[in-house]
C-alpha cells in the first residue's frame, strides 16, 4: 500500500513539474490574442466583406451594365437597370445590393468583366436598421472611392490565381 501511494505521489510530482514547465514555457512568448478593436488581424487578399463600385482612374464608374453580376447572384440580391449613352456605351442608372439578402460568395466579383464590382477589405459595417443595408449606386461607388487603395492593391496580389 505505502508503496502504492509512493508512485501515485512521483506520478503527481512528474505531472505536476511538466505543467509548470508548459507554462513557463508558454509565458513569455508573445501573445497570441489581438486587442480588438484597437488592433487588427490581417486579412487576406480574398477576403469578401462590404461591396464597392470601383472607377477608373480619369474618374468614369467602371460598370459597363451588362447584368452578369444581377444574373450570377443565387440570393437575387443585385438589381441593375440601364440606359445607352450618347456614345452607344451602356452605364447604370441604377445599381442597388440588398445586403440582408447578400451571402458573400463572391460570384458576383468573378463573374464581372471589368472588376467594377467587388467585395472589399471592410467587415465592420453594422446598421441599426435594414434600410441602411440597402446599398445604392452612390452609396457603393463612395465604398469604392474610400478603400480603391487597398482593393486595387488586394486584386494585384490576387492576379497570378485568378
Amino acid at each position: 500500500m505505502a508503496m502504492l501511494d509512493r508512485a501515485a505521489r512521483a506520478l503527481f510530482l512528474s505531472e505536476l513539474v511538466s505543467g509548470m514547465a508548459l507554462t513557463f514555457r508558454y509565458m513569455f512568448r508573445e501573445k497570441a490574442t489581438i486587442n480588438y478593436p484597437f488592433e487588427k488581424g490581417p486579412l487576406s487578399p480574398r477576403f469578401r466583406g462590404e461591396h464597392a463600385l470601383r472607377r477608373y482612374a480619369n474618374g468614369e464608374e467602371r460598370c459597363i451594365a451588362c447584368k452578369l453580376c444581377e444574373a450570377i447572384c443565387p440570393a437575387q440580391a443585385i438589381t441593375i437597370e440601364a440606359e445607352p449613352r450618347e456614345d452607344g456605351s451602356r452605364r447604370t442608372t441604377r445599381y442597388d445590393i440588398d445586403m440582408t439578402k447578400c451571402i458573400y460568395c463572391g460570384l458576383c466579383q468573378e463573374s464581372c468583366p471589368v472588376d467594377a464590382i467587388v467585395e472589399g477589405p471592410n467587415f465592420e459595417f453594422a446598421a441599426e436598421t435594414r434600410e441602411e443595408l440597402m446599398y445604392n449606386k452612390a452609396k457603393l461607388l463612395a465604398n469604392g472611392d474610400r478603400w480603391e487603395a487597398e482593393i486595387a492593391a488586394n486584386l494585384q496580389a490576387d492576379a497570378p490565381y485568378r
